[in-house]
């Protein structure tokens, strides 16, 4: 088996098979990057956990996960001032997280470089939107990379780290789940080590620093001059290149995977049209945009998600008199999802139907898969506390979701949580559904992780200005939806261990009075404790406190620790009332035709959580041997 953190490391050159996010790791190598950032979130994590192959002593920069997105890049920030190439990276919504501090990073003299990674989500695959971060680097006067593959994103990291480097500036390398995620032979070069430290460079010299309004001016039209160099060196950059399709009416703007969607929809050709495949998508070359347009009677723009590049084309040839005839999105659907094969070849089919040859008749069709929800793991604290809090609650309450895991619970049969708005929104939202709400109790849920993440404001706002809500906050130990990462309360951090900061002591300091502790899988005791935080006035905070079972028996395995036993159902005691499969609905419990109850073995942990919930006390530890 191949060491992935040797490979990085690897000296000469080589060839491997690698995702998106691991070619990155390597290009953030031979760049002499010297500090990274992050904040846990798909599609990136597997950049970290690609960084924490590396062995430890002989890593060429430093790493942190930082509480949150925004201090990722101010700490990023900060180290390249002082000279130091860095990145920062984390998800599409995190950029909402960094907003306030990414926007002012045109406006400075960057020293070191710095490279902003965003990973985006089409398709929304683990993200609560589908927004176009484009729209930012245009809002922020960054200018940005799109890679289409791993190799891309190899080279595109590296041509980036060395503009910012020379350039001074913050760079965006936009990457989406699919670039992160696909996996492609790259050709890695040689490169000759980690390059040594200098001194620090932090001088005020190379500024100003501090945009007070009498400097903001200033610094607005030096960050405007830097983007307007860097649109001449996209006119002829190579990563904006012209396919040649013997089409000379016809032709195709795209970026990104689009354009690989695009070469597979064109397979079946016959003269294709011509492809301008822009790789640096801000600030566009405007130069070679009008060239190929003026070069085409009809152009079609193909791009996921918003249509920027659209009506920034559109714009380009109204002011240079151009009658090319651009053809973009045509209904809502083309703003909705990602843009696969089959989706390009039906719009390349509804645009210019004659252009594609007949296909080869697919594959017969396979029987259809079933609908697989997510689902809490067999374990899970989490669904103890919703099992527990729903019998706490009248059914005309309101309970308001956060980001994590536990925002499954407002899926059947838990149905906890019928608000969610974003990281740790969900205590200030429960706070305005209370007021002039007399009749119906509140009571929201927030994530350990999410707590230090972005919880913490929301808290202090409902004590200064006394609301009255219950909060639960779910603790668990990790950040557990993105892969375990530590957070602040733990005790480590990606390099060691450090201080711990205990939830408890931390509300205490905010003036939070009424605080409980409990384990969740106390399911009496945790519904006990929602009825008495419901009968008070103003902030109750309930801590229900499980370490994440997913985590917790994979360490107890490796140490040959874990202790569970593995249930059975009592077929003599079971009454067919289905408590287990309706209501606490552990994956573990399954129906037969004739309503019988069973365990699935091999889904059951044996953590015993559910030994509570049967009214018939019908579920019991398995004898040896499995279940009778």
């Amino acid at each position: 088996m191949k060491d992935m953190g040797e490979m990085l490391l690897r000296r000469e050159g080589f060839s491997e098979i690698v995702i998106g996010n691991t070619a990155l790791v390597r290009a953030m190598v031979e760049s002499g990057v010297r500090v990274v950032t992050s904040y846990p979130g798909s599609p990136t994590p597997e950049v970290a956990a690609a960084i924490a192959s590396m062995p430890a002593e002989r890593r060429p920069f430093y790493f942190e996960f930082s509480v949150n997105e925004k201090v990722a890049v101010e700490v990023a920030f900060g180290a390249a001032l002082n000279g130091n190439l860095s990145v920062v990276f984390f998800k599409s919504v995190g950029l909402n997280v960094a907003a306030d501090t990414f926007v002012q990073l045109a406006l400075m003299e960057i020293t070191g470089g710095m490279v902003v990674v965003l990973g985006d989500d089409p398709g929304a695959h683990s993200s609560q939107n589908e927004q176009d971060n484009r729209h930012f680097a245009r809002l922020a006067y960054l200018p940005l990379f799109e890679p289409a593959t791993a190799a891309e994103t190899h080279a595109m990291f590296k041509e980036a780290a060395a503009l910012a480097r020379a350039r001074k500036m913050a760079v965006i390398l936009r990457l989406t789940t699919h670039v992160c995620h696909a996996k492609e032979k790259v050709a890695f070069p040689a490169y000759a080590g980690a390059q040594a430290g200098g001194p620090p460079a932090f001088t005020v010299a190379n500024g100003p620093y501090v945009p007070i309004a009498a400097a903001v001016f200033p610094m607005k039209r030096k960050a405007l001059q830097k983007l307007e160099k860097f649109r001449e060196y996209a006119e002829t950059s190579p990563f904006n290149p012209v396919f040649s399709g013997q089409d000379g009416k016809r032709g195709v703007v795209t970026c990104g995977t689009s354009f690989l969607s695009l070469a597979d929809a064109l397979a079946f050709a016959g003269a294709g049209p011509d492809i301008l495949k822009l790789g640096i998508t801000y600030p566009l070359p405007k130069r070679l945009l009008g060239d190929f347009l003026r070069g085409h009677q009809e152009v079609l723009v193909l791009e996921e998600l918003d249509d920027i590049l659209e009506n920034e084309i559109r714009a380009l040839a109204q002011a240079q008199g151009l009658g090319t005839a651009i053809v973009g999105k045509q209904d809502v659907e083309d703003w909705i999802g990602e843009y696969t094969p089959e989706r390009v070849a039906a719009k390349l089919d509804k645009v210019w139907p004659e252009l594609l040859a007949p296909r080869p008749e697919p594959p017969r069709a396979r029987p259809p898969v079933p609908p697989r929800p997510p689902q809490l793991c067999p374990g899970c604290g989490h669904r103890s506390a919703f099992y527990a809090v729903k019998k706490a609650l009248a059914a005309a309450d309101i309970t308001v979701a956060d980001i994590g895991c536990h925002s499954l619970g407002f899926l059947p049969p838990y149905q906890m949580g019928q608000v969610l708005l974003c990281m740790g929104a969900s205590t200030a939202a429960a706070s305005g559904l209370a007021l002039f709400n007399t009749g119906r109790k509140v009571l929201a849920f927030l994530g350990d992780s999410t707590f230090f993440h972005a919880g913490i404001p929301g808290i202090i706002n409902a004590v200064f200005n006394r609301h009255d809500l219950t909060l639960v906050i779910m603790e668990n130990g990790t950040t557990a939806m993105t892969g375990h990462q530590e957070h602040p309360a733990t005790g480590r951090n990606f390099n060691g261990p450090t201080t711990a900061i205990p939830l408890r002591r931390v509300l205490e300091s905010l003036g939070v009075a009424s605080i409980r502790e409990v384990d969740a899988y106390s399911q009496k005791k945790l519904s006990a404790m929602v009825k008495e935080a419901l009968a008070e006035d103003g902030l109750k905070v309930i801590i229900a406190r499980h370490p994440c079972m997913l985590k917790h028996v994979r360490e107890q395995k490796r140490r040959g620790a874990w202790k569970g036993v593995p249930v059975r159902v009592d077929q003599d005691k079971c009454r067919r009332i289905h408590e287990c499969v309706s209501v606490f609905a552990c994956p573990s419990y399954q129906v037969d035709g004739q309503g019988q109850v069973h365990v699935q073995e091999d889904l059951c942990i044996g953590d015993g959580s559910c030994l509570q919930t049967c009214p018939a006390a019908a579920i019991a530890p398995a004898a040896p041997g499995g279940e009778k």
